[in-house]
């Protein structure tokens, strides 16, 4: 992207935010591309392990990354696209650990997944952990309303925490498919127990299902008994832990106070991972493929500010230059764990499996791929 294009992008201007909390980096750029001699090696190796090989691509990742992906998607099209290319014997996914733990409970036995850097995390998937989900199950239980809650987990989730929600009768969603997930959860009980995004849990529930917001509690899994009283647990429709996407948590009502002011006649777009008082005064809302076929079925010269993580923002940017787009936040942040996904990484992995030597394998524990698969399976069964 040139100099003037970036300029024209970032219209909030270029600020840093070192303070940011872990997840996101807001360095007021994104971050440099690696050494361009790399490209011939990740051509090479790539090359000599043939279709033995797939490499998948987050819509997050680096351009960089992105030219040598087969695949690119949300996670769970590209955990299904291991799983639909059976031939391929070592899948390389470039995402972030959650991702590639679903792309092994998919896969079959044959098939190996590499995580091209194992300290590529989720900073929502790590608020819930199996331990302080399963206390706060046991407190649903002591209260006699486990019978009664089901269990929802976002696809952004451990595969800890999937197989939880698999093994109490619950399922998982995506961003797209959250508000039949969560319809299906009430015909079959009264309660819906939501992780780890309390934001797409409450926009769901109030903006699609038209509950008030004092139905949704907010667990907070570092306090006792989640921070609430007994008769709040008992009262709420819906109990959200208190977890959130460190990009898209960001985005702020002030942004599009501003960004309106500035641009006439812009459109503003956002994640459902946003903040509830974004969303709801947002002018289009959707899941990451439903923002990039907005944009794509968006006339020339339409304005847009939208709301999702830099690289995509960007890249959307550089694709539809007949098209005024700008990123939402008036910092500059991107996703640092998914950013740590780099052309030196999946070089280093693809060249050491051409030599012979597998690394950064991605293991789902057995007990735990069952009853995941088993929510999994649920969520591809919702009505």
């Amino acid at each position: 992207m040139s100099a003037s294009k970036l300029s024209e992008l970032l219209i909030l201007g270029q600020e840093r935010d070192l303070a940011s909390e872990r997840g996101v980096s807001c360095t007021g750029e994104l971050p440099p591309a690696s050494d361009p001699l790399l490209v011939e090696r990740a051509f090479a190796a790539k090359k000599k392990l043939g279709d033995r090989a797939m490499v998948l691509g987050h819509h997050y990742q680096r351009d960089e990354v992105i030219a040598f992906a087969d695949i690119t998607g949300d996670s769970f099209k590209l955990a299904q696209a291991a799983e639909a290319n059976s031939s391929a014997e070592y899948i390389f996914f470039c995402g972030v650990h959650f991702m590639a733990e679903s792309a092994d409970i998919l896969t079959s036995g044959t098939q190996k997944v590499v995580l091209p850097d194992m300290a590529a995390g989720c900073s929502m998937a790590d608020m819930a952990t199996a331990n302080q989900v399963a206390s706060a199950w046991k407190v649903f239980q002591s209260l006699g309303i486990a019978n009664k809650t089901i269990p929802i987990t976002y696809m952004n989730s451990s595969a800890a925490i999937k197989s939880f929600t698999g093994e109490n009768g619950g399922t998982v969603c995506t961003s797209s498919n959250a508000e039949r997930a969560m319809r299906w959860a009430f015909e079959k009980g009264e309660k819906v127990f939501f992780l780890p995004d309390q934001h797409l849990g409450r926009n769901t529930a109030v903006l699609k299902l038209g509950l008030k917001l004092e139905e949704c509690a907010l667990w907070n899994p570092w306090a006792p008994n989640g921070g609430l009283t007994d008769d709040a647990i008992k009262r709420a429709k819906v109990i959200l832990w208190r977890g959130h996407c460190s990009v898209h948590g960001r985005f702020s009502y002030e942004n599009l106070v501003e960004m309106r002011a500035r641009i006439p006649d812009v459109k503003i777009l956002v994640h459902p991972e946003c903040k509830y008082e974004v969303v709801s005064n947002a002018d289009v809302v959707g899941s990451t493929e439903s923002i990039i076929k907005t944009i794509e079925a968006a006339p020339a010269g339409s304005r847009w500010a939208i709301g999702t993580e830099l690289n995509l923002v960007a890249r959307l940017a550089n694709r539809f230059s007949d098209r005024e787009i700008h990123f939402l936040d008036k910092t500059v942040c991107y996703c640092s764990t998914m950013n740590r996904i780099d052309l030196p990484h999946l070089v280093w992995a693809m060249e050491s499996l051409a030599s012979g030597h597998l690394v950064n394998q991605i293991s789902v524990e057995p007990r735990t791929a069952k009853f995941a698969k088993v929510a999994l399976d649920q969520m591809l069964a919702l009505p």
